[in-house]
């Protein structure tokens, strides 16, 4: 870690696989929206957790934190297990009065080659993170900043945005938001994606031929 705090009370869960990228690139060629139809909508985050930086494309391994509400204690240690083409995605159980992620740990974060962040909580200094290429998702922008004192955990499941989110799972973010698939559905999900997108062109395609010529009818 870069700050000076014993980080004793946070717990470190074993090695785990991630998702190879092989697997995952074509989720991140299309709508999240297509990917959470994909999955029958079932892990898609609620609408609380929106995108703050700039950036909006968002694909990579989870790498999951469980925090103290207001402290980013954990946050720090993750880094350390972090891999490239991992997402930190941060439980801060909705605590939105002290902002768990800011410039610094993005700074760190593009060290490590991470791809950005989901926290279901607040982060800050967006317009820094925006200008470091990061994809960063959240439920509250505050300029407060955290404690470091844990406890917390590294690598073990949590909820965020409604959803439960283990490690290796695969985020896909854009615009709308952020969808979960889980790691073993990887090649499923990536599989099916391109018969969804493919029905909503046709359909597409009918509602544009049936609309009508309104500068004909203006002549």
């Amino acid at each position: 870690m870069f700050i000076a705090a014993a980080a004793d009370s946070v717990s470190v869960a074993p090695g785990w696989d991630r998702a190879a990228a092989a697997e995952t690139r074509r989720l991140g060629e299309v709508p999240a929206a297509s990917v959470g139809d994909a999955l029958r909508r079932m892990t898609v985050m609620d609408g609380g957790i929106r995108l703050c930086t700039e950036h909006a494309a968002l694909l990579g391994n989870a790498l999951p934190v469980d925090v103290r509400s207001g402290d980013n204690l954990a946050v720090h240690r993750a880094l350390d297990e972090a891999r490239p083409g991992d997402v930190l995605v941060v439980n801060g159980h909705g605590d939105t009065t002290r902002a768990l992620i800011g410039d610094l740990i993005g700074e760190i974060m593009v060290n490590a080659g991470l791809a950005g962040a989901v926290v279901d909580g607040a982060v800050r200094d967006v317009r820094a993170l925006s200008g470091m290429g990061l994809a960063v998702y959240a439920r509250a922008v505050t300029p407060a900043g955290p404690f470091k004192e844990g406890p917390g955990t590294v690598g073990a499941p949590v909820a965020v945005g409604g959803v439960v989110v283990a490690a290796g799972d695969v985020l896909v973010g854009d615009a709308d938001g952020v969808v979960v698939v889980p790691r073993r559905r990887a090649a499923e999900v990536a599989g099916a994606v391109d018969g969804i997108v493919e029905k909503e062109e046709a359909l597409r395609r009918r509602i544009l031929a049936a609309r009508p010529d309104r500068s004909a009818a203006a002549r």
